[in-house]
């Protein structure tokens, strides 16, 4: 199912009753020069590698594992967040020596069962004269290894991913960046993301938002943010693409 933001002013209320869509919505397509994917819960199921690199770090440190679910919540806003939060403290020294010992064990794993949603495939080679982009907070280097390894890095013009000097979604500078490099309107982008700071990078960067819904944050989660589109299932989200089957 495809549900349009609603953009009268009539809309209800943020927390109220959202608007029904109406029955020919999964007709709708939206024309982009440029779709800006967001990673982890988009494109590519990456949580179980994650959970195993965060507890093996807690293991190094002497600390008990956490349940994997509860990782799975602290995904999206950069690792060392996640690891801040993992570790519930922000202490300097045993935050830098937990990123010391998680890059080490992300890298060895970060491919072990880190997979394309079913559909992504098939959703990315319906696009073949599309401009795409990789927009995420996931270290570079780390997002780059994954798509090098599910073969799909050569399917994106470009891809910008966390470092030093970027700032994390929901701030909009990497999203202006992706729109300066290959010299694209704002208006005339679309950027596909899971979580809420997805949804406001891309209105802070006047660019129009899809939310997924089969991501890792809660549907309701990432639909009180007011995605211009939300889509329940990949196979939605290649309608809206205009994909065809």
């Amino acid at each position: 199912m495809v549900r349009r933001r609603c953009r009268s002013s009539g809309c209800p209320a943020s927390g109220s009753t959202r608007p029904v869509p109406p029955p020919n919505s999964n007709n709708v397509t939206v024309p982009a020069s440029l779709f800006l994917f967001d990673l982890d819960g988009t494109l590519v199921d990456s949580r179980v590698d994650i959970a195993r690199a965060v507890n093996l770090t807690f293991q190094d440190l002497g600390l008990p594992p956490k349940p994997d679910t509860l990782i799975y919540g602290y995904v999206g806003h950069g690792v060392r967040r996640l690891i801040m939060n993992a570790v519930e403290s922000e202490e300097p020294a045993l935050i830098n020596r937990a990123l010391a010992n998680f890059e080490n064990h992300y890298l060895a794993h970060l491919l072990d069962t880190t997979h394309l949603y079913p559909g992504v495939a098939d959703l990315l080679s319906g696009l073949p004269d599309s401009r795409m982009a990789i927009v995420t907070n996931k270290p570079h280097h780390y997002a780059l290894k994954i798509l090098e390894g599910l073969n799909i890095l050569d399917r994106f013009d470009l891809v910008i991913g966390g470092t030093p000097d970027r700032r994390m979604k929901p701030d909009p500078q990497m999203v202006t960046e992706a729109l300066e490099t290959l010299e694209v309107d704002p208006s005339d982008a679309l950027l596909i993301g899971d979580s809420a700071a997805d949804i406001g990078a891309a209105r802070a960067a006047g660019v129009r938002s899809c939310a997924v819904g089969y991501g890792l944050s809660p549907v309701e989660e990432v639909q009180a943010a007011f995605p211009d589109f939300f889509t329940a299932t990949v196979a939605d989200l290649a309608a809206l693409l205009g994909v065809r089957p």
